[in-house]
């Protein structure tokens, strides 16, 4: 996780290195942060409600595929994530994938 924090959320890795900052709450104080984690949940429950018309429409073997797609192409922009937006957009795709998975 060092790592990770050092590459994506520079201003939370300082923070963790600080021995000066006792609780987490004030070392993980971060709107970037945040945003990478809720992103994956909003995601899946704004993609939830498209995913019952397509299941509707289209059937629940269409609907897995569409999720199985999702998935990859979130995987993949994870992997390849140079930056936060990058990061954030294959969140975002992983939760639509979870939103149709769970449809």
């Amino acid at each position: 996780m060092p790592d990770f924090l050092e590459k994506f959320f520079p201003v939370v890795y300082r923070k963790t290195r600080n021995p000066g900052i006792d609780g987490n709450y004030c070392k993980y104080d971060n709107q970037g942060l945040q945003l990478f984690t809720s992103s994956l949940y909003l995601a899946g429950l704004t993609a939830t409600f498209f995913a019952s018309y397509t299941t509707r429409r289209l059937g629940r073997r269409l609907t897995m595929l569409i999720a199985g797609f999702f998935f990859i192409a979130g995987v993949v922009l994870n992997a390849a994530a140079q930056d936060l937006a990058m990061l954030i957009i294959g969140r975002v795709l992983l939760g639509c994938g979870v939103g149709f998975a769970n449809q």
